[in-house]
């Protein structure tokens, strides 16, 4: 498997051609491992990009007009693609991936998408993340992205006793899965109980957070003390997702465009929550930062 080295004095980023996939960051400093190592044994990624679906639709079939498509696979089909390296240097990579035939048969628009990963000049701590997102084709496109990234907690501490901290904030609501079906409840809203923006993991829910909507700028895993460990700021995203596996020593914050269907969702893909459009040869930039404290 290909891979490229980003590298500073504090970090060192190891992103793969095979789905443009951050699979590594290392800190220098502290010599610790920052990212979900993907032991297969619990969840097998590290941080997988989620195009041109995120979650997954009703019965692997999804509508557009009155055509049938199947998409079996959750979270889309990039995330197994090979990528192109396109440009890269000591402190940035930029991969691309192309619409194909055989991508069209399952998803029947032409586009293409430009990942970067870059080490920030001013904070040496701070890892960017650029979507471009294209349509190369001649009609109207439609399609959901989003982030993955697992964040590995140190060895000899639990993500127990970590808290999420949504900085600011004490009036978040959030959806979840209904676990009998896999997809989103999205009748039962709850309110999320934090005490000055923080709430310990160990009192989350079962399986996902999911942020309809919320306007989260800015949300972080902070350790025991409640000192910052990962800080990710997502603006410009209209959801924000928190999943962990109960198995494993990491905590995923998922900035989306886009998501699971509602349970007993019968609409086409332009009805979906978050879904986005482009017209024939507009192309959309998305960003988001992730600085790793020390």
């Amino acid at each position: 498997m290909a891979m490229h080295i980003l590298e500073n004095e504090y970090l060192k980023v190891m992103v793969a051609d095979a789905g443009a996939e951050l699979s590594s960051v290392f800190d220098k400093e502290t010599e610790e491992e920052r990212l979900w190592d993907a032991n297969p044994a619990v969840w097998n990624r590290h941080a997988p990009i989620l195009f041109p679906f995120v979650g997954k639709v009703i019965g692997g079939v999804y509508r557009i007009g009155e055509k049938e498509y199947t998409m079996k696979t959750q979270h889309g089909f990039a995330r197994d693609k090979e990528f192109e390296c396109v440009a890269a240097t000591q402190y940035f990579v930029t991969h691309r991936l192309v619409s194909t035939e055989e991508t069209k048969e399952i998803y029947p628009y032409d586009f293409e998408l430009l990942v970067t990963h870059s080490l920030d000049a001013e904070n040496p701590r701070v890892l960017r993340i650029d979507w471009e997102v294209k349509n190369t084709g001649n009609e109207k496109m439609f399609y959901s992205i989003g982030g993955h990234p697992g964040f590995m907690i140190p060895e000899g501490e639990k993500k127990e006793d970590y808290y999420i901290e949504f900085p600011g904030r004490d009036d978040l609501k959030y959806v979840s899965v209904n676990l009998d079906t896999g997809f989103i409840a999205a009748d039962k809203e709850y309110k999320l109980e934090t005490e000055n923006g923080f709430i310990k993991y160990e009192d989350t829910i079962p399986d996902t957070w999911i942020f309809d909507f919320q306007n989260i700028e800015t949300v972080r895993i902070a350790r025991p003390d409640k000192t910052p460990a990962i800080t990710m700021n997502c603006g410009q995203f209209p959801l924000l997702a928190v999943w962990a596996n109960p198995e494993g020593t990491f905590i995923c914050l998922e900035p989306w465009f886009g998501r699971s269907d509602n349970d007993g969702f019968t609409g086409t893909i332009d009805e979906k929550v978050a879904e986005q459009q482009l017209e024939a040869g507009e192309t959309k930039k998305i960003s988001h930062t992730v600085e790793f404290h020390k």
